[in-house]
């Protein structure tokens, strides 16, 4: 009997080591590739968090948007018609996490986007929980306007507040990424997503 619930114990411990080997290897393995979203879910990203729209008609714009998601892409496209002596924008808002809670990219350099720009241009923001003037970090997306899908790396090095004192981003501090269309005067814009995730 002694012998028997050593053999037990034995199996018993082996297969749970196994188990969380297993579980820390799919960890890490999640975590070198971490997707925020494919666009396969009409409203949902791969975080399982509602993608946001916001435009300039909070700050008295007439900004007009109309997105769509079809096919593993997200297609977002309109007019910008800025707010009196302000740029105008339409903000694509991918949430990392639920409003006010934290999401720790700190061991990523950077945002990788798999993009399509017909027209317009494009930025990028990370925005913290740390920032509470709006002003995130951000930066340009610079990619062709060619009709073809780029692979566009923004590193959170290169990202800068746009009106605020310089402070260095704090990526354990994340709650969302921006993709925002802007203008100083008014304009169309047209651009597609295929994948956004971290490198």
């Amino acid at each position: 009997m002694n012998i028997l619930s050593n053999v037990f114990l034995g199996t018993t411990r082996s297969l749970m080591l196994v188990s969380l080997l297993a579980f820390a290897s799919a960890a890490t393995a999640n975590n070198l590739t971490p997707l925020v979203d494919d666009f396969s879910d009409e409203i949902n990203n791969r975080l399982s968090q509602p993608r946001q729209f916001i435009n300039d008609t909070v700050a008295g714009g007439n900004t007009t948007v109309q997105q769509m998601v079809s096919d593993g892409i997200i297609r977002v496209k309109g007019d910008i018609v800025p707010p009196r002596g302000q740029p105008g924008w339409a903000s694509s808002v991918l949430p990392l996490a639920a409003v006010g809670i934290n999401y720790d990219a700190s061991q990523y350099q950077g945002v990788r986007l798999l993009v399509k720009l017909n027209k317009g241009n494009l930025t990028l923001s990370a925005n913290s929980n740390e920032i509470t003037n709006f002003d995130f970090h951000s930066a340009p997306v610079v990619v062709t306007s060619d009709g073809e899908f780029h692979e566009v790396k923004v590193a959170f090095a290169s990202m800068k507040r746009g009106w605020s004192e310089q402070t260095a981003l704090n990526t354990a501090t994340l709650n969302s990424l921006s993709v925002i269309a802007y203008s100083l005067q008014p304009a169309g814009f047209d651009f597609e997503l295929r994948e956004v995730s971290f490198y």
